[in-house]
């Protein structure tokens, strides 16, 4: 979900459908964001707009390049024959 954020802020719902969650989970996983500081809300009536905060970008980064590193590991292990 984090790295879904780093594009731009989004609807809840926009991140519930790229994250093939249902959307009461995705706000209970975006309301512990929150707690860790990772994102902020802003609501515009009803709808509930994500965005994420300074730390939480770094975060998303170093989740992004944390994922390229086990992708180039998988590869090695299907290259070899592991």
């Amino acid at each position: 979900m984090l790295t879904s954020l780093k594009s731009g802020p989004k609807y809840a719902t926009i991140i519930a459908k790229e994250t093939d969650c249902t959307y009461s989970h995705t706000v209970k996983i975006l309301d512990l964001f929150k707690e860790y500081g990772l994102v902020d809300f802003e609501k515009k009536g009803r709808i509930k707009i994500v965005k994420l905060t300074e730390f939480g970008d770094e975060v998303a980064k170093g989740m992004d390049a944390l994922l390229t590193k086990l992708s180039r590991i998988k590869e090695k292990d299907v290259t070899y024959g592991k």
